[in-house]
């Protein structure tokens, strides 16, 4: 049986869990952050989240639910990129946790992605993500 491995990071932010989770949560902020991708989702626990948009001249749509929503401490959601060439099936989705905690003047952001299937990718994530949570720390922090 094949085993799955899980990518975590976090990143410490010079703004409150208020700033952050706003900067989580707005299209307009996380299209900045994430790779010029437009979120599609109400915001609440069991609807649908997608992301479209276009990386190295090729257009992508990835999807998932969102599982758990707590502003201000939690956002998670099953995750599946169009870019990954895997069959759209429960077992090959990921699982995508954001977790925000006070800590001194500023947040933890800690994020956790679960499924992924092998070390090659698990290096590619980890690089991706914290990428991500750079930028997503200076937009909070610039707001």
């Amino acid at each position: 049986m094949e085993q799955k491995l899980n990518v975590a990071t976090s990143i410490q932010i010079n703004a409150g869990t208020d700033k952050v989770w706003k900067t989580l949560t707005t299209p307009s902020l996380i299209k900045e952050y994430l790779m010029g991708a437009d979120v599609h989702t109400d915001w609440k626990q069991g609807s649908p989240i997608g992301y479209t948009g276009e990386y190295n001249g090729k257009s992508y749509t990835d999807k998932g639910v969102i599982l758990k929503i707590e502003p201000g401490k939690i956002l998670q959601s099953t995750y599946l990129s169009s870019a990954s060439g895997k069959e759209d099936k429960a077992e090959n989705y990921n699982i995508v946790t954001y977790e925000l905690s006070a800590e001194g003047h500023g947040t933890r952001l800690s994020l956790q992605q679960t499924n992924v299937s092998s070390e090659k990718e698990k290096e590619h994530l980890t690089e991706n993500w914290n990428q991500v949570l750079g930028k997503l720390k200076e937009i909070a922090e610039r707001q």
